[in-house]
């Protein structure tokens, strides 16, 4: 017999489990009746080609259709709030023919909001009907014995930290496993501590060993444009470390980028850090009073990467939605991108288990045009938002959360 949960504790991922059932006569009517673009509304196009045709085929997509409404009913909040549908979810073949789930962003981020690490599909039909069950598989975090300790002896802005999880998490998760998610957090700042120490003493052949770079193709196609880039990014990881072992695989790079940010206090410290920044082969840019440089640098083909994820007051910033709050956001990523052309290229950086670092680059975001120029503006700002919410769900111990993200 399953126990009660205690109280103020809310249902796991090991509990979630979508069942749905589609009758096969339906669908075979839907087949007759409906063109390819029009089915192409309900389905992918990958879909539609693995059910293939003739005999068959009516059942096949029966069985897919009733797992995008077992995978809806994982996530009951975001279904109802439509912040997913049935589209955001499709069935792919993977290893041995076995069906898997590929999601949409919006998918990706209700998954990451409720902690659950995958879904897992089971499909069947017989002659008149197509079942298919959806469990989520729980993405459990086991927080470090330093981040233990820290949490309970150091609570440096831990309430804040809290906050910000319950704002992201709450009601979605466990209170418990937001604990623990802080208590990660705290273990992922006490080894950003022991690298920043540490880091410097390596040999330059064990610098480079620790860290990796995915998809540098990506970065390399935006740049194509001859337009420079515009790193859209957050406080991920140790970026310090990922970054130095991204140049050192992308040498043409070495001296063209340059990070957007606020100086460090004390002055001691932001010395420091920029000495450290030059020799490892990127340049630091103030935000206030650069704009000028910053074009310039975009017009030589350079790089300047944008932290996003902190909170801009109303004359730098507008209100836009980040994980479902109003947040201020800073305008002027749209801007610039929209003066120069600049293509924006999301990146993160997380530690991995075994120490590894890695840099990993997304695809450039398509910019968004509209006749009205303020509302082109919110709309881009705002598709910056939920890119940087893919990237922080997808390591969320390694995210900044002591930011006053939302004031």
């Amino acid at each position: 017999m399953k126990e009660a949960p205690e109280k103020g504790e809310r249902e796991t991922a090991f509990n979630r489990c979508g069942i749905d059932s589609v009758e096969i006569p339906r669908m075979e009517r839907l087949l007759l009746d409906a063109s390819r673009e029009e089915l192409l509304r309900i389905f992918s196009a990958q879909e539609l080609d693995d059910a293939g045709e003739g005999q068959g085929r009516a059942a096949r997509l029966a069985a897919r259709f009733a797992a995008k409404e077992a995978c809806l009913k994982l996530f009951p909040r975001e279904t109802a709030l439509e912040n997913v549908t049935a589209t955001d979810f499709s069935v792919v073949r993977g290893n041995y023919g076995a069906p898997r789930v590929r999601c949409s962003a919006n998918a990706a981020i209700a998954l990451g909001r409720n902690r659950i690490a995958r879904i897992e599909l089971s499909l069947t039909h017989d002659r008149s009907g197509a079942t298919a069950i959806a469990l989520a598989v729980p993405d459990a975090i086991q927080p470090s014995l330093a981040g233990r300790i820290l949490y309970h002896l150091l609570p440096f802005r831990r309430e804040i930290i809290l906050g910000n999880l319950r704002r992201v998490f709450g009601g979605r998760i466990a209170e418990s496993e937001i604990v623990r998610l802080a208590q990660a957090h705290y273990g992922h700042l006490w080894r950003m501590i022991v690298e920043f120490l540490t880091y410097p003493l390596m040999p330059a052949a064990k610098r480079e060993e620790i860290a990796r770079v995915e998809n540098l193709e990506a970065l390399r196609r935006a740049l194509e444009q001859g337009k420079g880039a515009l790193v859209l990014t957050g406080h991920f990881g140790n970026f310090e470390i990922a970054t130095a072992g991204g140049i050192s695989r992308f040498p043409e790079a070495r001296g063209r980028f340059y990070f957007l940010r606020r100086p460090f206090k004390p002055r001691w410290l932001e010395n420091y850090v920029a000495k450290r920044a030059l020799r490892a082969g990127f340049g630091t840019l103030p935000k206030n009073g650069s704009l000028d440089w910053l074009m310039q640098r975009l017009e030589a083909g350079d790089l300047v990467v944008f932290p996003f994820d902190q909170h801009a007051g109303r004359r730098d910033g507008i209100r836009v939605e980040f994980f479902g709050h109003a947040a201020g956001t800073f305008r002027s990523l749209a801007l610039i991108a929209q003066a120069s052309g600049a293509p924006v290229v999301p990146a993160s950086s997380w530690r991995e288990p075994g120490g590894t670092h890695v840099l990993r680059f997304e695809e450039a975001l398509p910019h968004i045009t509209c006749d009205d120029f303020s509302e082109e503006i919110r709309r881009n700002t705002r598709a910056y938002n939920k890119a940087l919410e893919l990237l922080v769900l997808r390591h969320p111990e390694q995210w900044w959360w002591a930011h006053r993200r939302w004031k």
